[in-house]
C-alpha cells in the first residue's frame, strides 16, 4: 500500500471524473487534498465528500490558464496544509471538429487550457518542491498523443505537448528529487464522454481490443503509484491505461 501521510497534493480538475477519483485515492491513501476545480459546487463536494472520510481537504477555485487565480488558489493550499508535494495536472477539456472547420477560437482554447495551464500550474509548485527536495509532478495526456484521432487535431496536439512536456521537465528537476511522469488514458467513462458524438463513441468501443471504456477506479491506482515512494524510479515515462487502444 503507498502511504501518502504527511503530504500535500493538489488534483486539477479535481470536480469530476478521472480528477475526482486520483483526488478520492490520494485522500485515502493520508495525503491532504486541494481539489480544484474551476466549478465551485463541484470542487465544495467533493472536498465534502473527502472531508466526510476523514481526508484533509480544500476545495479551491481557479482556471488552471489563469496565473493569478492559480497562484492563489494554491496559495490557499500551502496555508491550509503546507508546501505542495504531489501535483497532479489532470484539467483539460476535449471536443470533436474537423481542422477545415475549427475557429481559431476552439484551436486556442484547447491549447490553452490542456497545454498552458501545465505551465502555469508546475511553475507555481516547483519552488516548494525543490525547497523540500522531493515532488511528483503526473500529468495527464492521452492515448490519442501517440495514434491520433479525425476531428481532434487540437486535442491530440495538446497531448502530444504534454508528453514532451512531461520528457524535457523531467531531465530539469530529477537531481531536486521531483519526478515527473505522465498517464496516457484510453477512452475512459466520465463525463467528457458525454459530449462527443455518439457514433464517435460507438467506433470507439468498436475498435478498442477490450470493447469497452474504462473506469476511472481503473485510472487512479497508477496515479498513485507514481505519487508514491514506489514511483521513483519512473522519470519522464508515461504509463498507459488505455485498454489496448494504443499498444507501446
Amino acid at each position: 500500500m503507498t502511504d501518502l501521510s504527511g503530504k500535500v497534493a493538489v488534483v486539477t480538475g479535481a470536480g469530476s471524473g478521472i480528477g475526482k477519483g486520483v483526488a478520492l485515492t490520494l485522500g485515502r491513501a493520508g495525503a491532504a487534498i486541494g481539489v480544484l476545480d474551476r466549478n465551485r459546487a463541484s470542487a465544495e463536494a467533493v472536498a465534502a465528500d473527502l472531508t466526510a472520510q476523514g481526508i484533509k481537504a480544500l476545495a479551491v477555485v481557479a482556471d488552471v490558464a489563469d496565473v493569478a487565480m492559480v497562484e492563489a488558489a494554491f496559495a490557499k493550499v500551502v496555508a491550509a496544509f503546507g508546501e505542495i508535494d504531489i501535483l497532479f495536472n489532470n484539467a483539460g477539456i476535449d471536443n470533436s471538429v474537423d481542422l477545415v472547420d475549427m475557429s481559431e477560437a476552439v484551436w486556442d482554447e484547447m491549447i490553452r487550457v490542456n497545454l498552458r495551464s501545465l505551465f502555469v500550474c508546475t511553475r507555481a509548485v516547483l519552488p516548494g518542491m525543490k525547497r523540500k527536495g522531493w515532488g511528483r509532478i503526473i500529468n495527464t495526456a492521452s492515448q490519442s498523443a501517440y495514434k491520433g484521432a479525425p476531428g481532434m487535431v487540437h486535442y491530440c496536439a495538446t497531448k502530444a505537448g504534454v508528453l514532451g512536456f512531461t520528457r524535457a521537465l523531467a531531465y530539469e528537476v530529477i537531481g531536486d528529487g521531483i519526478t515527473v511522469n505522465a498517464i496516457a488514458p484510453g477512452p475512459i467513462d466520465t463525463p467528457i464522454k458525454d459530449t462527443l458524438p455518439p457514433e464517435w463513441v460507438k467506433a470507439k468501443v468498436e475498435g478498442t481490443p477490450i470493447r469497452r471504456f474504462g473506469t476511472v477506479d481503473e485510472v487512479a491506482p497508477t496515479v498513485l503509484l507514481l505519487a508514491g515512494d514506489g514511483g521513483a524510479y519512473y522519470v519522464g515515462a508515461c504509463l498507459n491505461m488505455n485498454g489496448g487502444d494504443h499498444m507501446a
